[in-house]
């Protein structure tokens, strides 16, 4: 863990006031809970805004057309038909059932726990191959007999949720509602009544404002306290215990913070934001390809250690997560099976990308993708979608994508589209620093061993 600045001299003999020694406690404190906490609060800030459109636990919230700026998650993808299930365990064991593929109808996610923590992939690149299963996700503590024809996962939370993606054959009209409707096969239901399931609860959120950003300020403990008074503690984040209820969060016990406490709470967090930003920005450090501005927007210790589901005794890579969660939401339990992802903040000469400015990618021809490729622009403040604009990205199934002669493609970043190039121009803002998130669905091989390469982003 981080180990937050503390405005006192610990070398020294204290003669201070022991307010003060307080102060800095309570601040390094809370500093730690919201780097430790950055997951949980990411999971329930989504869950609260499914509620707030009439959504909750054991419905799916699905957007009917392609997401725009009005879904304020962490980097989504609007490039695909989003569901998210919101699983709840408490009256027992839920079925996520997903369909088989079909021809072109196929679903690419995962499924996490509150903590995002992946139990399992699913669709052709996960557990069931594409063939379609029922998913039976279990309580903490579950042990009585696994009905045959599941396949259990044993979740460490009694909550959590999916990020699935219905893929799109193209983005025509036709397409958007043909991912729809095999997105809505899926079903949400308890275990008890799998036998003659009702139907499942589906809440469309298109052109819904879905607010799940991170808030910077002390409202942040008051999610991270729902999770807390939710869940059961998990061992390997005992030590936590301690440190939270010199903050006011104690499982059992209503969060009702004191003024000394409220008071440093808002400069714990300014702190903490200060820090998970330039662990941000350092992690592009470690660049994909040799000389290049690209890199895999997570730590490989957090990798590894999610897919594991942190079975590793001697690694928690606590830090790493905290800053993941900030900016992006859900974890693939095989990064690189179904979905990858490469991300920058820069140009090709190492500057950052401003909004005010046009901007250039060539995408070469033949792109290591067995289903597509997308180029998505995010607030780099937020990490979200940039607001009132007519579409976030651009990608290898846009409708009316111009290729060049030799199959590769001319993406367009900035606030106006350069003449004769709208179709390949994704929309800035003047004022703002943006990010640039490149997905590939259905990864092949020369992504992997760099027999492909994705240039840098360069001014136009």
């Amino acid at each position: 863990m981080v180990v937050a600045k503390r405005d006192d001299d610990s070398s020294k003999p204290s003669s201070g006031s022991g307010t003060e020694i307080d102060k800095s406690l309570i601040a390094a404190r809370a500093f730690e809970a919201m780097v430790w906490g950055m997951p949980a609060v990411n999971t329930d800030r989504m869950l609260q805004a499914a509620i707030g459109i009439g959504g909750g636990a054991n419905t799916i919230v699905y957007w009917s057309r392609l997401v725009d700026w009005h879904n304020q998650t962490l980097t989504p993808n609007p490039n695909a038909i989003y569901l998210m299930p919101f699983y709840d365990t408490t009256a027992g064991p839920m079925v996520l059932d997903i369909p088989p593929a079909e021809g072109d109808s196929t679903i690419t996610g995962s499924i996490d726990t509150v903590w995002q923590t992946p139990l399992a992939d699913v669709g052709p690149a996960g557990t069931d191959q594409g063939r379609g299963g029922r998913y039976l996700i279990l309580p903490p503590g579950y042990n009585a007999p696994i009905p045959d024809g599941f396949i259990a996962l044993a979740s460490e939370t009694t909550t959590g949720f999916a990020l699935l993606r219905s893929n799109l054959k193209s983005g025509s009209d036709a397409d958007i509602a043909a991912a729809v409707a095999y997105g809505k096969r899926v079903g949400l239901y308890r275990l008890d009544v799998a036998a003659n399931p009702p139907p499942t609860t589906f809440v469309d959120a298109a052109g819904k404002d879905f607010d799940a950003t991170i808030p910077y300020s002390r409202e942040f403990y008051t999610y991270l306290d729902r999770v807390i008074q939710a869940e059961p503690w998990l061992p390997r984040d005992m030590a936590m215990i301690d440190q939270l209820a010199s903050i006011g969060i104690k499982k059992g016990t209503a969060y009702q913070p004191d003024s000394q406490i409220t008071a440093q709470l808002d400069t714990a967090t300014a702190r903490a934001h200060t820090w998970i930003e330039q662990q941000y920005v350092q992690q592009f450090a470690a660049a994909y390809y040799d000389n290049s501005q690209w890199a895999i927007p997570a730590h490989q210790d957090l990798i590894t250690a999610m897919s594991n589901g942190y079975a590793d005794p001697a690694s928690y890579p606590v830090d790493a997560r905290g800053v993941a969660y900030s900016f992006a939401f859900f974890a693939a339990k095989t990064l690189g099976s179904g979905q990858f992802y490469l991300m920058t903040i820069t140009d090709k000469d190492g500057h950052d990308l401003d909004g005010g400015k046009t901007y250039h990618l060539t995408v070469p021809a033949h792109a290591p993708v067995s289903l597509y490729w997308s180029a998505t622009a995010y607030n780099r403040a937020t990490h979200t979608l940039i607001r009132d604009t007519d579409w976030p990205s651009r990608a290898s199934n846009t409708p009316d994508l111009r290729l060049n002669a030799d199959g590769s493609a001319d993406i367009y970043f900035g606030p106006t589209a350069p003449d004769g190039k709208k179709t390949n121009w994704i929309p800035t803002k003047t004022g703002q620093q943006f990010e640039v998130l490149f997905r590939f669905y259905g990864p092949q091989p020369p992504l992997f061993d760099k027999t492909w390469k994705l240039p840098d982003i360069q001014r136009a």
